[in-house]
């Protein structure tokens, strides 16, 4: 997961899934799937995120992966509102 503030009243989200995670269908259902999970989310507005499916992510069910987004929500802080004047660029980073 990558994070960048992005200055808006709406947080924007990138769904990634390579070929390591299987063919097309399954790619689609991963990303079905993670927005999903965000539209249920609580993560809070002003955010750009990049969500990058792993490779169990084909494996996985819906609660694998609400259970794993949710996770990292709360560790990149994602559901608090962005301080612009943290880390020099402004990223918040965590990888899964």
């Amino acid at each position: 997961m990558r994070v960048i503030p992005n200055g808006l009243d709406r947080s924007r989200f990138c769904f990634v899934t390579g070929k390591r995670i299987g063919k097309a269908v399954v790619r689609n259902r991963v990303k079905r799937r993670l927005r999903e999970v965000i539209r249920n989310s609580t993560a809070a507005p002003g955010w750009d995120t990049i969500l990058i499916a792993r490779k169990g992510a084909g494996d996985a069910d819906f609660d694998q992966i609400e259970h794993a987004v949710h996770n990292l929500i709360r560790r990149t802080k994602l559901n608090a509102p962005p301080v612009l004047d943290g880390a020099p660029d402004g990223r918040r980073d965590s990888t899964q």
